[in-house]
């Protein structure tokens, strides 16, 4: 615990001064991102206080974000004042995320002030957020708030101020705006930092409400240009088919209205933020006006729509605790991620937003990442991905991914929760399906945002009240399992086989299927299969290809050499660098180009395409 902190008897009763004080209880807090084109966010609040000393915290661990990854380095020009005089303070010695200072006598009301440089670096929203043409305000950025005092008893009335003429979207609710400011309702902590808002020059809302659906959708788009907001009639239809198909997935909403929040920009970071009722999704900046943008959208959106339910409103008691600094613990990242991604991909394809065939193609690539030759998954199981979450980023680098594993709680969820929907449909005879589970799990009366805590025993015994089954035993398998072999059952089960096989398309491929080498854009070595083909020639990480068989190095002349192969005795030679140093390596390889692919298997009925059909409504 850090230092300084209040104890348990002052801590109640400054909590009691505070709520004593009812509607005045309240920060008034005050986001100025007119300077957001040069990357600097003004933030100025303002709360009633007492004398004595006073903690104040910056957030810490994000939700959603599954680490202790606060930027806290990107705050700067702190101050503390009272009556119009500076007040100091210090950082706490333990906790570079907590400050203290004390209130002189006299001082009933207290502001703080400070500057947030929007970074260029970094994972999710400690990555940049800002460009000449818009921003995307999280809130935790921006704040700080008071030690000892729940998250839901710290009210905050906001206002943003943004530069001329740009426009914004966001779920939190609006009590107005007086030319380039907004001002929000009075709202809680934890539903502040929950509601994101993007902003922007180039902005457009599009409705995405089905008919019929009593609940409001739509879609919040902020560019770097004009043109790149245009989103096609395709993607506009599937995305309204996901909120149909979400409905009749879960049966019941959790939400008030949804806000899908899309940012194309090539200056951002790129990720995907889930809240209750919007989502923080990032993509490049031409994605909307390029080929595959379906699938694009597909691939990222669905995954933070279904965390409304599957992690905000239900969500593990480990990833729960006080926001925002105690400690999350990440066992039952598979469930709140796993799940997710598998259901997320189904979603995408039940809307229409990916083919069939482009779902099994997905599934295996995933296959075939998590499959033989990765030393990763013959010392480091499954759960193990998932409890070591707050590290892993931080070193989520491409070199050797093969051989410490990488976030694999989101793919390898995928082959989970398919084998988990096998193994319903199967021992039900067909009379039950996941859904069923979804609805008894994730269903209930829609009361707009809350929290649902469960455990593994509440999933075991939900599911059991499905279909009966040695869940608990069947959950423990596949998680502290350390077989060198990726859990194919549902596949199988599903009336597929998985092939790792000679490629018809044009092209070398995936290099790593091949000669066992991702390679980046200017031939660096990003990862190296332990003991595939060109391991044991020597090309390893770290390393940088700079010739292949006597001439400069192309990406095509490596995938032409690999797409020869077959018709030579010869190996493919490599030369590549080593620090200073060069070295030829020679990779005796002849298999050609190998690709990942589902095949039927006749002898089964074809569960998978069935399960991939978009859900009727019931008349």
């Amino acid at each position: 615990m850090p230092r300084f902190l209040f104890p348990a008897a002052l801590a109640a009763a400054v909590l009691a001064l505070l709520l004593a004080a009812g509607a005045h209880a309240q920060v008034t807090l005050t986001v100025d991102a007119s300077q957001a084109p040069l990357r600097i966010v003004h933030t100025t609040m303002a709360l009633p206080v007492q004398p004595g000393p006073l903690t104040f915290y910056y957030p810490k661990w994000i939700p959603g974000e599954h680490e202790p990854d606060g930027p806290i380095g990107n705050l700067v020009s702190l101050q503390f004042a009272g009556n119009g005089k500076a007040i100091p303070w210090t950082r706490d010695t333990l906790d570079v995320f907590t400050f203290h200072l004390t209130v002189p006598q006299g001082v009933s009301r207290l502001q703080v002030n400070f500057d947030y440089i929007e970074g260029s670096a970094g994972e999710y929203t400690s990555g940049g957020s800002a460009t000449d043409k818009l921003v995307d305000i999280n809130w935790n950025q921006n704040l700080l708030y008071l030690a000892n005092v729940p998250a839901r008893e710290q009210r905050f009335t906001a206002s943003l101020i943004l530069p001329p003429e740009w426009n914004y979207g966001t779920a939190l609710r609006v009590a107005g705006r007086d030319g380039n400011v907004v001002h929000f309702k009075t709202t809680t902590l934890n539903r502040l930092i929950d509601s994101p808002v993007i902003a922007g020059q180039y902005y457009r809302s599009i409705d995405l409400t089905p008919p019929g659906e009593p609940v409001h959708h739509q879609i919040d788009m902020v560019a770097d240009a004009a043109e790149d907001l245009n989103l096609s009639p395709a993607v506009r239809q599937g995305l309204t088919n996901l909120v149909t198909q979400t409905g009749l997935l879960f049966g019941s909403r959790h939400y008030r209205d949804y806000h899908f929040l899309l940012t194309l920009s090539d200056h951002v970071a790129h990720f995907g933020l889930e809240h209750y009722e919007s989502d923080d999704s990032r993509l490049p900046e031409r994605t909307l006006i390029e080929p595959g943008a379906a699938y694009e959208v597909g691939y990222l959106l669905p995954h933070e729509f279904i965390h409304s339910w599957n992690g905000k409103f239900r969500r593990p008691a480990d990833l729960a605790p006080p926001p925002y600094q105690a400690p999350q613990q990440d066992d039952l990242l598979w469930v709140y991620e796993g799940l997710t991604d598998f259901l997320g991909n189904v979603e995408a394809t039940r809307s229409g937003l990916w083919t069939r065939s482009e779902y099994r193609r997905y599934l295996a690539g995933i296959a075939a990442e998590l499959g033989p030759g990765r030393p990763g998954r013959t010392w480091r199981p499954l759960l193990d991905t998932a409890v070591a979450m707050p590290g892993m980023f931080e070193n989520g680098q491409p070199q050797w991914v093969n051989w410490r594993r990488d976030t694999d709680y989101y793919e390898e969820g995928d082959l989970l929760w398919l084998e988990v929907a096998t193994i319903i449909h199967d021992r039900s005879h067909g009379k039950k399906s996941l859904e069923d589970f979804l609805r008894l799990f994730y269903g209930g009366p829609n009361l707009g945002p809350q929290l649902k805590t469960y455990t593994f025993a509440d999933l075991v015994a939900a599911l059991n009240q499905v279909v009966p089954y040695d869940w608990a035993g069947f959950f423990h398998r596949r998680l502290t399992s350390t077989s060198p072999l990726p859990p194919l059952q549902g596949i199988k089960d599903s009336g597929w086989k998985f092939e790792l096989a000679s490629s018809g398309a044009p092209g070398a491929g995936d290099l790593e299927y091949s000669i066992g080498l991702s390679v980046g854009p200017e031939g660096e070595v990003e990862d190296s299969i332990m003991n595939g083909p060109a391991y044991k020639a020597g090309v390893v990480p770290g390393m940088r290809i700079l010739g292949v068989d006597g001439r400069v190095y192309t990406r095509d002349r490596l995938g032409d050499a690999v797409i020869q192969s077959p018709m030579s005795r010869q190996p493919i030679e490599l030369l590549v660098v080593n620090d200073d140093y060069y070295h030829t390596c020679l990779v005796d390889y002849h298999g050609g180009p190998k690709a990942p692919r589902l095949v039927r298997d006749a002898s089964r009925p074809d569960y998978l395409d069935q399960f991939l059909q978009p859900l009727a409504q019931q008349p």
